[in-house]
């Protein structure tokens, strides 16, 4: 059995960047799929990052004014034109349709009640959809990455076992590029996949518990209006 060793004259390179030009087409394809959804996935991560801190922060800052004492009526007007964030948003939809239900008299339309938690509801649906929006294609990364680089690292494989057979010998030469290629297309995959699961379930986490703040809010303000109704 013929066994040669790589020497620096073969000029064998075997960085990544080496690698994806010495790889075949199919994996070359694979690992510009990978490095896509990895920098996609990290793009996608500082966005929600930064939208949820924002988030946060707008209701922290709109739940001061709110409980301030300030009449309902003021802080709506001062909020109806541009209500910048989510709270202040569903607020503004309860009171859109508070102002709605009013008619000329000055008399409430019968049902206001069930029709402002429906528009709060419907806010509170529309803020939710905003933050979860992109948490999918982690979701889809973090689940189908590895065997998209297990497909490399297949395809790879073959085509070592293809230049076996083509030149007839096991030189290292001859696999260990194929080998690296293969099993650089795997690390690709995992390193897709494994920030997208991590932050697929810290973003999840984080998402679930600001919608439950405007599902509290919108509860909250639903018994200031039905006691405001009673009186």
């Amino acid at each position: 059995m013929e066994t040669e060793t790589i020497t620096p004259q073969h000029g064998a390179d075997f960085s990544l960047v080496g690698l994806f030009f010495e790889a075949g087409l199919v994996v070359q394809l694979v690992m510009l799929l990978l490095l896509l959804a990895s920098f996609w996935t990290w793009a996608i991560i500082f966005q929600k990052y930064f939208n949820f801190r924002k988030v946060r922060r707008d209701a922290q800052e709109f739940d001061r004014k709110f409980w301030s004492g300030q009449p309902l009526d003021e802080l709506y007007s001062t909020m109806a034109q541009n209500p910048k964030g989510a709270s202040e948003r569903i607020f503004c939809a309860a009171m859109d349709e508070w102002k709605k239900s009013q008619r000329t008299d000055g008399i409430l339309i019968a049902g206001v009640r069930s029709r402002i938690d429906r528009s709060m509801g419907l806010a509170s649906s529309r803020e939710t959809g905003r933050l979860v929006q992109g948490l999918g294609f982690l979701a889809t990364v973090g689940s189908t990455a590895p065997f998209v680089g297990l497909f490399g690292t297949v395809w790879g494989i073959m085509r070592v076992f293809s230049e076996i057979g083509l030149q007839e010998t096991t030189s290292l030469i001859v696999v260990a590029p194929g080998i690296g290629e293969a099993l650089a297309a795997t690390a690709l995959g995992l390193l897709a996949a494994i920030p997208a699961v991590i932050f697929y379930n810290s973003l999840s986490g984080a998402a679930e518990r600001l919608a439950d703040n405007f599902e509290n809010f919108s509860e909250e303000f639903s018994t200031i209006i039905s006691r405001q109704l009673d009186d």
